[in-house]
């Protein structure tokens, strides 16, 4: 499902909520405008959290291990900043310029220190450079995943399309939820994606939340192109306690299906 919000008065963006709108997702994400100055104060009784920064400079302070100072022009520079935390730990985002974050929850009942992601400790792959003419050609990085973050039920990442090709791989299919925001680094940059025999624009900042939130549900993933110019894709995933079945790895460790990268 293609779905386009709006940001509120406020300048918060919901994409999905576990008891609202798309929550077949499984998780809470939005995406939140900070003008500068402005805190946001997060704790959770229930569950757990990431919070990415999109644009800006803020600091990240959390519980009494994490307080930094992070600054990004945009996703495409490839420099992430997110933190993550568990169930009852105190987060505080203060913008030190207008500024713009990612927030993405889901319940999980385990706890753990707080982690902080930086371009030091993120994981870089390419995938699909050598296949179908280079069509499928991506970069991906990781904040955390299964391998890295055993204890989360959720995923983060980044996807770097290049023009004219492919955004992930031909049509398939994943048996957990999985929701993309999608940004362009120009304005005029669009993408054609395909449900079925209907195909959908894509737009910077819609977000393409994926209907196979069943493990019996099966659902093909129509997938996206990238027409013009290039395209960073923000992947969340839920995993875990609300899956039968183990999610796809970012790096295809643990891939459902035959689909090479």
């Amino acid at each position: 499902m293609l779905f386009k919000p709006d940001y509120d008065e406020n300048g918060k963006k919901v994409l999905c909520e576990m008891n609202g709108i798309n929550s077949d997702m499984l998780m809470d994400i939005y995406v939140k405008k900070l003008n500068e100055g402005e805190v946001l104060d997060i704790l959770e009784e229930d569950n757990e959290c990431a919070v990415l920064l999109l644009s800006g400079k803020v600091n990240f302070t959390v519980a009494d291990s994490i307080n930094e100072d992070c600054e990004r022009k945009n996703p495409f520079e490839k420099t992430p900043y997110a933190i993550h935390f568990c169930r009852g730990t105190k987060a505080v985002i203060t913008a030190l310029c207008d500024s713009e974050i990612l927030v993405q929850m889901t319940d999980n009942e385990k706890t753990w220190a707080p982690v902080f992601y930086n371009p030091d400790n993120c994981l870089y792959q390419e995938f699909g450079k050598g296949q179908w003419n280079g069509t499928g050609h991506r970069i991906v990085s990781t904040m955390f995943d299964l391998d890295n973050a055993p204890y989360s039920n959720m995923v983060m990442g980044e996807v770097f399309n290049q023009p004219g090709r492919w955004s992930s791989y031909p049509p398939h299919h994943h048996p957990q939820p999985e929701l993309y925001y999608y940004q362009f680094d120009h304005p005029e940059g669009f993408g054609a994606g395909f449900e079925g025999d209907t195909p959908y624009k894509t737009e910077t900042a819609p977000a393409f939340a994926y209907a196979a939130v069943m493990p019996t549900s099966r659902l093909l993933l129509r997938a996206m192109k990238c027409i013009t110019y290039g395209l960073s894709v923000i992947l969340t995933v839920t995993h875990g306690i609300k899956q039968e079945f183990m999610f796809r790895n970012m790096n295809g460790s643990q891939m459902p299906i035959n689909y090479t990268f």
